[in-house]
């Protein structure tokens, strides 16, 4: 039995396909209500280490370790603020986010180490473009996706530039927002 853990990706889209709108916006998450949060925590709870590329990077940063974040939603602020976590960006030279190691080159490599360390899994959050590329390194092990019940018409595509890659359904679940978690597998030889 191999001791590698988990990465998991979590990503949120709309019903067409896009991660972001027009203007990388994303203020048409469906993310407010108490299930929801719930959830949130839950999937916290089974990674010890968060994964981020940039842009993603940046939004977290700039807003958990607020005084509104903490107001807000407690339980999931402290978890995003303690947390380990890395950033993947060569346009960044440093970061701020207590608990944040940058890394800028040989990315599959150093995921890979901190996949065989001990511990819980791995998640990555958001970072689209990040996650079509580990697909590609073969580092994700599972991935999802909350459809958001929104037409965007327009925006960024989810996994934007990511390789031809067969997935195996796992799990569905429906939220009462509306939105319906995918959990998929990808296909591996």
């Amino acid at each position: 039995m191999s001791s590698t853990r988990k990465m998991i990706s979590f990503v949120m889209t709309s019903l067409d396909g896009y991660h972001e709108g027009p203007d990388h916006s994303i203020d048409w998450h469906n993310a407010g209500s108490e299930e929801f949060n719930r959830f949130a925590v839950e999937q916290m709870d089974e990674a010890d280490l968060l994964v981020f590329g940039r842009v993603t990077y940046e939004l977290m940063a700039g807003y958990w370790p607020t005084k509104a974040a903490l107001d807000d939603d407690p339980e999931v602020a402290t978890r995003m603020n303690d947390l380990p976590k890395v950033v993947v960006s060569r346009a960044l030279d440093h970061v701020t986010w207590a608990n944040t190691e940058l890394v800028r080159d040989h990315v599959g490599e150093r995921l890979t180490e901190l996949k065989r360390r001990p511990g819980k899994d791995i998640a990555i959050f958001g970072s689209s473009n990040l996650t079509a590329s580990l697909l590609g390194m073969g580092l994700v092990d599972e991935l999802r996706i909350m459809v958001n019940p929104v037409v965007l018409g327009r925006g960024t595509p989810l996994f934007q530039g990511a390789d031809v890659t067969g997935l195996t359904l796992r799990a569905v679940r429906s939220f009462e927002s509306g939105n319906v978690l995918l959990v998929y597998t990808p296909d591996r030889p």
